[in-house]
């Protein structure tokens, strides 16, 4: 900025042909514009004004750099401009990690591709725990409670979870009745990749906040391949039940145990804090917060 200032004072010093009335206009002192004149001569190593008692006239060398200071001056105008005109709207690349829950976000995503063209979603879905600030991300969708304390972060929505069988594995294994009944069937689980644990199944036991000691038939990090496994009769998952409505709507899969599970997940929208929040972002974080907040009831705690 330095530098700006530089060659904004020796383009208006051409102007006025005068250190004083330049000065005048900068609001600085002709001694002021004296000393940036200098300054700017020096870091260029060329003399670029004929001083006078008289007047004030550009040498060759100034008459050079006066094209390539009035054309910079004129691009960092070009470009506040720009910039104070994407201030006003959604605009730009927008990367955004999301976790593997495609079937209730893309949709979202898509409508929200429709509401700001002007904004280019850079997606990026990994079940990973990212480092936001590291990877560059503008935003990110977590399931997990934010624990970063350089992120700020929004509650943008919840969904809730249910255990599933397809009607071939119940015809097979039976219907369990409680919680306790899963010791004698084939339990799919999903791994955390952050740290490599199981995840509860938040059913009553013995007053516990979930069954930690449950059959494994199957371990995976991922939805679609446990709601496949269901399907195809090898065991009983714990899944979002968006990964498994159109499942449970043809009645390829049905769900067990449901007066014993009220459990949801909610998502969060994480982003580095500190930083001047633009439009794009403002307009992803309060489009996801009204479309992915919902109304059904469920417990939050687990």
């Amino acid at each position: 900025m330095d530098n700006l200032s530089s060659l904004q004072t020796f383009v208006q010093v051409v102007e006025t042909r005068s250190f004083v009335d330049a000065g005048r206009l900068l609001g600085i002192s002709a001694s002021a514009v004296g000393k940036s004149i200098a300054r700017l001569e020096q870091t260029l190593g060329v003399r670029l004004f004929h001083r006078s008692t008289r007047s004030v006239t550009l040498t060759a060398e100034g008459q050079l750099f006066l094209l390539r200071a009035r054309r910079i001056l004129t691009e960092v105008e070009l470009a506040q401009t720009e910039l104070s005109q994407q201030a006003g709207e959604a605009r730009g690349t927008l990367r955004v990690s999301l976790p593997l829950v495609s079937s209730l976000v893309l949709p979202v995503l898509s409508d929200f591709m429709r509401t700001y063209p002007g904004v280019q979603l850079d997606l990026d879905f990994d079940d990973r725990m990212v480092d936001v600030i590291a990877e560059g991300f503008d935003a990110v969708l977590r399931v997990a409670e934010p624990t970063d304390s350089r992120l700020s972060a929004r509650r943008v929505g919840t969904f809730r979870r249910c255990i599933v069988a397809s009607p071939d594995y119940l015809a097979r294994a039976g219907t369990p009745r409680t919680p306790a009944d899963l010791a004698t069937h084939q339990c799919m689980h999903y791994r955390y990749p952050s740290s490599g644990r199981l995840e509860l199944w938040p059913l009553p036991s013995d007053g516990a906040e979930g069954i930690a000691n449950l059959p494994v038939s199957m371990v995976c990090n991922d939805v679609a391949t446990r709601v496949c496994f269901a399907m195809r009769g090898r065991g009983i998952a714990y899944v979002p039940e968006h990964a498994v409505r159109d499942a449970l709507a043809s009645g390829a899969l049905q769900t067990v145990l449901d007066d014993y599970v009220n459990a949801c997940g909610t998502f969060y929208l994480l982003w580095p804090s500190g930083r001047h929040m633009l439009p794009k972002l403002r307009a992803f974080i309060d489009f996801m917060s009204e479309r992915l907040l919902t109304s059904e009831p469920c417990d939050q705690s687990v």
